[in-house]
């Protein structure tokens, strides 16, 4: 069993449960692979555009994180696999950046994550997963949901394709976060030929995709990203799907994975 998105303490909008923590629970529920994925430091120059700026772990907290990571990872190795990774933001025109990170932090790292949290409107960026109110703010930037969605979808396949270096994270997450709060704001947009173009360019870069339970305990989700019918084309190209519980605290191991197809 792996689990390969989990948060840790470094995490400014999560839960300060202690390292070893998520580690036992991770033991006891029957896991053998565990990734930790901290939000890695936003690029310079971007300014994070929620209300705390709290998105992500702050520069100077990373060369300590991957220590205390390392000596867990020794500590326990009899009795689990721990990789050390990062969830790494793409944002765009922050792209060279990122590629100068990753080519920096890279070799320290066994495993990452290339998420999109962040949309460019109106020469500002925002949050699309912060909260429905957030959400709601960003509809009417765009002029309607629609246009949401396609903005979301076209940053997620640039993600795909974007030339981050060799340390380019092999896992894009949670492809559909943008329907987080489908339920409150339901979306005609059909993103079935976009998302195919999306999962053909990861089949063709051999890229894995996060399965990620979270979006099923969410209440305007309800549903994992991606839901079942992604999973299943995903599945019909071959693409290594990797469960992730997306744990902000320990109580959110294994969140979802009643919801998962496999």
């Amino acid at each position: 069993m792996r689990d390969g998105h989990i948060h840790t303490p470094f995490c400014p909008h999560g839960s300060k449960d202690a390292l070893h923590e998520y580690i036992e629970k991770a033991i006891s529920l029957g896991y053998t692979d565990i990734s930790f994925t901290e939000h890695a430091p936003l690029p310079k120059g971007f300014i994070d555009p929620t209300p705390y700026q709290d998105s992500a772990m702050k520069e100077e907290q990373l060369a300590s994180y991957v220590s205390i990571l390392q000596s867990l990872k020794k500590q326990y190795e009899r009795h689990i696999r721990i990789r050390i990774g990062l969830e790494v933001d793409f944002i765009l025109g922050y792209e060279q950046k990122t590629k100068e990170f990753l080519n920096e932090i890279g070799p320290q790292l066994d495993d990452s994550i290339l998420s999109v949290h962040f949309l460019h409107v109106d020469d500002q960026y925002m949050c699309i997963d912060y909260s429905e109110d957030m959400f709601g703010d960003i509809v009417t930037s765009f002029g309607c949901i629609e246009r949401v969605y396609d903005a979301y979808y076209r940053t997620v396949l640039a993600s795909v394709v974007a030339d981050l270096g060799v340390h380019k994270p092999k896992r894009i997450g949670h492809i559909t976060l943008v329907r987080k709060f489908h339920r409150a704001y339901p979306c005609e947009y059909d993103a079935t030929n976009i998302i195919a173009h999306i999962l053909d360019e990861m089949k063709n870069r051999q890229l894995e995709l996060d399965y990620n339970g979270a979006g099923a305990v969410k209440p305007l989700c309800l549903e994992p990203y991606p839901p079942h019918w992604v999973v299943k084309e995903a599945v019909k190209r071959g693409i290594p799907l990797v469960y992730g519980s997306d744990a902000h605290s320990v109580a959110g191991l294994h969140q979802g994975i009643e919801h998962m197809l496999i």
